[in-house]
């Protein structure tokens, strides 16, 4: 008796092939433009291409995917903040200004209404509640502080400031202003109003 073949194109196929870092993009979308908390993993699965139980196996559950998101923005936002304050071709003017703008480019960056900062506009609301989610919020704004305290002390001792001046003090208004900024442009500020208001804040800032 001749046994039977097995059938070309039967059987369940390969799955689809995902680009982790494009799934983790399109998920951080969704939560920046919904919030942690009503954000879907169906909604999500769809963004990022896949299917529940594919994503699940790829990140982890919903909070697990939403802690690397977080990640992975503060690793692109601090990219840019890094390239604005180490260039040793600035003035501190000219750094300052570099900063906010790259920033603003960042929250300006959706297809939609401006965005803000991702970090401060989702994770300050689950932070209360959420001790990782608290954890790495205060270590990245931690960190945002100190790169501005740093490159303020490099100002201080090239004479760009004055040798009295509180860099860690001036670090901590500099970063509010950040923070300011990104609340009003969610809140619908242009870009340009947001623009100049850096700029007037950056000149009192350097004196």
């Amino acid at each position: 008796m001749a046994q039977n073949k097995p059938t070309a194109g039967k059987g369940r196929g390969r799955p689809r092939a995902y680009d982790p870092q494009t799934a983790l993009q399109q998920a951080l979308g969704v939560f920046w433009n919904t919030g942690y908390s009503a954000a879907s993993l169906d909604s999500i699965a769809s963004a990022a291409g896949m299917n529940r139980p594919s994503l699940y196996a790829a990140f982890g559950d919903k909070h697990a995917l939403y802690i690397k998101a977080l990640d992975q923005y503060w690793d692109t936002a601090h990219a840019a903040m890094q390239e604005a304050l180490n260039d040793s071709s600035l003035t501190l003017e000219q750094a300052l200004t570099r900063f906010y703008e790259g920033q603003l480019s960042i929250y300006f960056s959706g297809d939609g209404a401006p965005r803000g900062c991702f970090a401060i506009g989702t994770a300050t609301t689950e932070a209360v509640e959420d001790p990782e989610i608290r954890e790495v919020l205060s270590r990245r704004l931690s960190q945002l502080d100190a790169d501005l305290e740093q490159r303020l002390r490099r100002a201080v001792e090239s004479g760009e400031l004055k040798a009295s001046v509180d860099a860690a003090a001036l670090a901590l208004l500099a970063s509010s202003l950040l923070h300011s900024i990104s609340i009003r442009a969610r809140a619908g500020k242009s870009r340009q109003e947001l623009t100049e208001q850096a700029q007037g804040a950056v000149r009192v800032i350097c004196g």
